[in-house]
Order: structure tokens, then sequence, then C-alpha cells
């Protein structure tokens, strides 16, 4: 089973994570024997927090206990509180698991938080259009790896800017391998236009 950490702050921008999140959790459009995902909240303590739009979410486990090995997958979605030093401590776990191989996936504010520590310097990114990080994140060095696009994949590392969380959801559900490439592809064109055709091709490929 795999572990995938959401790693939960004040102000979390509740849609940014909400496409991924349900899927790998429900498992509905799974493949035929895909791994099992085990999906965990995880932050600085125990306390809840407060969503961006007023939902208190309580983490699973804190800091400490999570698991820097190959196989874990870090969401860290989008905040308004992303400068808040308390954070940097998550920044450094996302550190050691992109050493590791591990999966790190980062969307709006958080692309800021990973700049800033210099995560951004040599792998090819995104965030929230250009000149953003530059405006936010004064030691950002990252410029030349800079791709002008919603959501980029680069190995084990995923980046998005706020308005491409469906985007965000459906690499992070690529590289997890959990969806048939034809089940991945009508589950976003159907998310994506919201034209039926799509759902029932969703539908026909879960028959096949």
């Amino acid at each position: 089973m795999r572990t995938v950490y959401v790693y939960v702050l004040d102000t979390l921008a509740d849609w940014e994570p909400g496409y991924v999140t349900a899927e790998l959790h429900s498992s509905r459009f799974f493949k035929k024997g895909a791994e099992r995902i085990s999906l965990k909240t995880v932050s600085c303590s125990k306390e809840p927090i407060t969503t961006m739009g007023g939902l208190k979410v309580v983490p699973d486990c804190q800091l400490d206990e999570l698991v820097i090995e190959k196989t874990s997958v870090l969401l860290l979605p989008g905040a308004d509180t992303w400068s808040d030093t308390k954070h940097g401590a998550i920044i450094e776990k996302a550190r050691e698991l992109l050493a590791v191989g591990a999966t790190v996936c980062a969307i709006c504010g958080a692309t800021a938080a990973l700049a800033d520590a210099g995560l951004l310097d040599a792998r090819k990114h995104t965030s929230n259009g250009p000149g953003f990080l530059e405006m936010v994140c004064p030691s950002y060095k990252g410029q030349a790896l800079y791709v002008d696009q919603a959501s980029v994949v680069d190995g084990n590392l995923v980046t998005a800017g706020s308005t491409a969380s469906l985007l965000w959801a459906k690499q992070i559900i690529e590289l997890l391998g959990v969806f048939e490439e034809s089940t991945l592809q009508a589950w976003y064109a159907y998310f994506n236009t919201g034209e039926p055709q799509h759902f029932f091709a969703l539908m026909q490929t879960l028959q096949c």
C-alpha cells in the first residue's frame, strides 16, 4: 500500500486538492489490481486547521510520522499562510522526499514555498504565471527552468498554478498508475468539458 500525505495548514485552498484526493480515497475508477492508497493528512501538530472555506480538518499525523521512502507521495496545496516560518519543516521533508525519489506535488502558493527553499532551481516547474515566483521569492533562481504551462511534471515533481487543479490531479494519478490510460483520458475529458459523451466513455472503460 502506498501512502499519500496531504499537508494541511490554515487557509488551505479547499478546491485545489479536491479532484485528486476524491479519486485516490474513493478508488472508484481504479483499474483492476491497482495498488491501494492510504490517504493521510499531515501537519505541524494535531491541532485542527481551518481551510479557506471555513472547514475544520484534524490532521491524521504530525511531521515526525511522515515516512521518507521512495513510495511516499506528498501533496502540498495552496494557502495564504505559506509565508509562516513554521511551514519550513514540511519543505525540508519535501527536500528529503525528492532526494530519495519520492513524489512531491505542489500547487499555487506551495510552489512559492518550494522556490524559496531553492527546490525549483534545478527542476522544470510552473506556478501562478511568469513573474509570480520572482515577485514573492527574492531568492528564486529557477527562471531558466520555468515552464509557462498550467501544470508541469519533471520526474518525481509535479507543480501547478492555482487554476490547474484538475490537470494537476490528472498528472498525479498518471504518475501513480492507478487508472487505465483510457479511463484517465475519459475522466479528464469529462470533468474538463462537462460533455456527456465523455461520461459514457468513462463508464465504458470501466466495463471493459
